[in-house]
């Protein structure tokens, strides 16, 4: 299992070397300002969305989301799109229940953490005394995450290299190459060369190794494994370590148990349900 701390081994170019320069400026600060509950705005979101990858040609942009400063390649990763051109869209009931919920001396656990969306959301509302953990297994997303999160004078986020699962070893991600955000351990990806051998721990081992004694909140994004993550974490770790706050993909279709009743089961109670996520609290 690797691990960086704010930390990059090299990056290509400092920050602020790709900003929104233009029509791609216009267009990154109009889809921002769209209702996100009207039909209509996410319908002219997605037209200027596509102008302005063609006219960025591959490049990436260096923006500022969610207080915290981003470097976004807007192409086959739908998580970058979203934070980039319409970050109001993207988890706003989850991102205000965090702020509500979470105290200055927060522990976050961030699993599929992707480009860093929601790890350094949270650092930016925490203090100093916070510990965040960042869980990304796929290396080109990795690199990205460990990019931004050294943009940031946070200090408190703690980059992963890593998949979650319900053993330790080395398994198979595999990865959507039409959206490279879209990992999982479970799911086939449909093109050559979408499968990739990555080291894996279990949550509880995580846990431990980072010797964390409490779990504040976690975010769990991992294409339809979640439940092989939270069900043996549950059934062995001690109580004092199940989270107060669980932000899952609502990956009801594709999980092997019923999750939502076996958290019920351990004493949660779902106080939200979005498009695309569930939110349970410790009762």
């Amino acid at each position: 299992m690797a691990t960086h701390t704010n930390a990059m081994t090299q990056a290509p170019q400092p920050f602020g070397t790709y900003a929104p320069t233009g029509l791609v400026r216009w267009i990154v600060a109009r889809t921002q300002r769209l209702p996100d509950e009207d039909w209509g705005a996410r319908r002219l979101a997605l037209i200027l969305r596509r102008c302005a990858i063609r006219l960025l040609r591959g490049r990436p942009l260096d923006v500022e989301r969610y207080g915290a400063r981003m470097r976004l390649h807007p192409y086959n990763n739908n998580c970058e799109k979203k934070v980039l051109f319409t970050p109001q869209f993207f988890d706003p009931a989850e991102r205000r229940l965090l702020a509500e919920r979470l105290r200055p001396d927060c522990v976050f656990i961030d699993v599929g953490a992707n480009i860093g969306a929601y790890a350094l959301f949270v650092a930016g509302l925490s203090g100093p005394a916070a510990r965040i953990l960042a869980v990304e297994p796929q290396p080109d997303i990795f690199d990205k995450l460990t990019y931004n999160i050294a943009q940031n004078p946070f200090g408190t986020v703690k980059a992963v290299a890593c998949a979650v699962a319900d053993k330790a070893g080395e398994l198979t991600l595999f990865v959507d190459q039409r959206n490279s955000g879209e990992s999982s351990l479970k799911v086939v990806g449909t093109n050559e060369g979408a499968a990739i051998r990555v080291p894996a721990v279990t949550l509880l081992e995580l846990v431990r190794s980072e010797s964390i004694d409490r779990i504040d909140a976690i975010k769990l994004d991992v294409e339809g494994a979640e439940d092989l993550i939270l069900e043996p974490f549950l059934r062995q770790a001690p109580r004092v370590l199940h989270p107060s706050l669980i932000i899952l993909e609502d990956g009801t279709d594709l999980w092997q148990t019923d999750l939502s009743a076996l958290l019920t089961s351990h004493g949660y109670r779902r106080v939200v349900r979005t498009r695309l996520n569930l939110i349970f609290e410790k009762a």
